[in-house]
């Protein structure tokens, strides 16, 4: 089983492939902008066997739903007793529309097929409710019978019991089944009533002309993006590239509602203000939902491709922002969002920060000249606080370092007590969190955080001394050095009150008294020797990159030097990409707790690999004493990504959340075409 969009415009137009069980589903649609609602859009669906060793399938039920969501109407026009051929209704942004399902036809469109329908009217509480209302109603009684065929027993939508009192039905649900032979097309038409003079139906031969209309647009535009055709890469590589940036495109979402929160001055989790957020996900049917640090990594890649789409992101992010300038790291808006998460992750803690990614795709647009003066302006309140926030609460214990709030305090239950805030979760920190901890990677993210306020702020005309004081500060080699360079251990480092040795064993239990059961013996951390205040060791990887992933290195840093040699050592670096802890790290694969495994520690990350590789592009291009080398990581290091995403692409159909450091196969989440999809713009070189 497999599917994902193949190209997607993220506007007007997109292609989808589904297979699944010796069927392949196609879907494309097509909009037409006109009238005062956005205008009309059509989707065809085209279902095949599949080429499989197996029987294909004989025939398939496709069900089709429409929806309110809390406010509208929706009219079914229901014919030959089950039929939903149409469908009238109205909502506030959508105005007067009608839906039309046309009868299903030939692979080719020039011949109606036989079917059968069903149709259900039911109510669910929710959009996340909508599959149990289909589900519940399904009943195995219905027979397709096409003329001079045999007869097959099928499940059809049938009743559904209504929702008992005092439930609050918020959703209309209609249903439109529809079971026929394959191959066959079908085909949706959602027509605005504020279209006034529309140019004939977008259906049949219409539909056909505009969807390879809009197909050879998209490539050419691709190819204008992102030139991987110019590069000398494949078509099946092409192919790749075009459908790992259509699912990050494609899986945008518009999400509305309130977060959870928990703050300092309350002794309960409160609603938060109810609002929207436009934004694209890691993952759309695992992670749907905005992620703060997560997004910025994602307009790197949308916003070379629409940067107006990577401003209005923006804009929503930065609208999400409280009175004290944070930023819920995690966005769970809404019962729908709510239900695809676990209940102890819901509640979002106004002390904990993200890493400030969105500063990347800011300084990306500024590069590209796609961020005017007004939208600055606009912007810019937003940005001096949530700025001022990260520096007025997480400063580190002296000036010019940074500590992430919100560790784990538990240093019983965790091999390393876990930093989510960082958005690198289970990488090993102190053995024992205090407030003495320096963090090496959020004092990295404020250099480019500083940064890239003071360009704005010049940009502006507005005061920037401070920020450019800070900038330079952050920057400053030898500073850095102080605060984070560990001599002992050869690498830039955190800080803090540690000891590696600790290790999870079983924990011994005293025999309960007769007749009582034995107690299961808890899997819990031992500390073999006590900590102290010192440079974290055992923990070389992503982290100790830092400076050099950011590019806050001079190039002729003699760190510089130090830090390309562990990246090709074989410490961390693999065939398949920079894996994310040494494999010399006593915390290297070992799960956190017993049902924890290892997530930072050890796999290959995409996002950290593509500031690897940018970061590489860039010192090869600066005269220093490390220019060839990082020329010839940079070449080795890109190859290996590339060639290894593309690899599992081919074999699995999907990009991964991240990659085993042993043998390169995609593990974790999948379909992931959030950060994952970075892979394209390394395809591009594209930094």
């Amino acid at each position: 089983a497999r599917y994902g969009w193949l190209r997607h415009d993220g506007l007007r137009f997109g292609v989808q492939d589904i297979r699944d069980g010796g069927l392949s589903l196609r879907t494309e649609f097509v909009k037409r902008p006109g009238g005062r609602h956005g205008g009309d859009w059509s989707w065809r669906v085209t279902a095949r066997p599949e080429r499989t060793a197996g029987a294909p399938p004989a025939f398939v039920s496709l069900l089709f739903y429409v929806a309110t969501d809390g406010q509208g109407t929706l009219q079914p026009q229901v014919v030959e007793k089950n039929r939903l051929a149409s469908l009238r209704g109205t909502t506030e942004e959508l105005g007067d529309f009608t839906v039309t399902f046309q009868q299903p036809t030939s692979e080719n469109g020039t011949t109606l097929l036989y079917a059968s329908y069903n149709y259900l009217q039911a109510r669910a509480e929710g959009l996340h409710r909508l599959s149990d209302v289909v589900k519940a109603s399904l009943s195995p009684r219905f027979v397709y019978a096409p003329p001079g065929g045999p007869k097959r027993h099928y499940f059809g939508v049938d009743t559904y019991r209504e929702l008992p009192e005092g439930r609050d039905p918020s959703s209309l649900l209609l249903v439109h089944q529809v079971t026929v032979a394959v191959p066959c097309r079908l085909e949706v038409l959602f027509e605005s009533g504020s279209v006034a003079d529309r140019a004939g139906r977008l259906a049949g031969e219409v539909l056909t002309r505009e969807l390879a209309r809009h197909t050879g647009a998209f490539e050419e535009r691709f190819e204008r993006t992102f030139g991987l055709a110019r590069k000398g890469f494949s078509l099946q590589e092409r192919d790749f590239a075009e459908a790992a940036f259509s699912n990050m495109l494609g899986g945008m979402g518009y999400f509305y509602g309130h977060s959870l929160v928990q703050s300092p001055h309350s002794d309960l989790p409160q609603p938060y203000l109810e609002g929207p957020l436009f934004t694209a996900v890691p993952s759309r049917s695992f992670f749907p939902r905005g992620f703060l640090w997560d997004e910025g990594f994602h307009q790197l890649l949308l916003s070379r491709w629409d940067p107006a789409l990577t401003r209005e992101v923006l804009a929503h992010w930065f609208d999400r922002m409280n009175a004290e300038g944070w930023i819920p790291r995690e966005q769970i808006l809404g019962d729908e969002a709510r239900a695809k998460v676990p209940a102890e992750f819901v509640v979002q803690h106004s002390s904990a920060g993200n890493p400030p990614t969105l500063f990347l795709a800011l300084q990306q647009l500024l590069s590209q000249g796609a961020a005017d003066v007004p939208y600055l302006w606009r912007l810019y309140p937003r940005l001096q606080s949530w700025y001022d926030w990260y520096n007025r609460t997480q400063a580190g214990p002296v000036p010019y370092t940074f500590r992430w709030r919100g560790r784990d305090q538990d240093t019983q239950a965790f091999l390393n007590p876990k930093t989510l805030t960082s958005g690198l979760d289970d990488y090993p920190r102190a053995s024992h969190p205090s407030p003495d901890e320096r963090h090496l990677d959020l004092r990295c993210w404020m250099a480019v955080a500083s940064s890239v306020m003071a360009k704005v702020a010049v940009h502006l005309g507005e005061p920037a001394g401070d920020y450019q004081h800070m900038a330079e500060a952050l920057a400053d080699n030898q500073l850095l050095e102080q605060h984070h360079w560990a001599e002992a251990l050869g690498t830039f480092a955190d800080y803090g009150n540690h000891t590696p040795a600790v290790v999870l064993e079983r924990e011994r239990l005293r025999p309960p008294p007769p007749g009582q059961p034995l107690p299961t013996p808890r899997l819990l951390r031992v500390v073999r020797k006590p900590p102290k205040l010192q440079f974290v060791g055992g923990a070389l990887g992503y982290v100790s990159l830092f400076p050099l992933l950011l590019q806050l290195l001079r190039p002729d840093s003699p760190r510089l030097g130090a830090l390309l040699a562990d990246m090709r050592s074989e410490k961390l670096w693999t065939p398949f990409g920079l894996r994310s802890l040494s494999r010399s790290s006593p915390f290297y694969l070992k799960h956190n707790t017993e049902h924890d495994p290892p997530y930072w520690r050890g796999p290959i990350w995409i996002n950290i690999n593509y500031l690897a590789v940018r970061a590489l592009h860039h010192y090869s291009h600066l005269e220093g004493p490390f220019q060839e080398e990082a020329a010839a990581l940079y070449r080795d290091l890109r190859a290996n990504l590339i060639s290894n995403v593309f690899r599992q692409y081919e074999e699995s159909g999907y990009l991964w959340e991240q990659y085993h450091d042993g043998t390169g196969k995609g593990q974790g989440c999948y379909p992931f075409t959030g950060w994952s999809a970075l892979v394209v713009l390394m395809m591009a070189e594209e930094y």
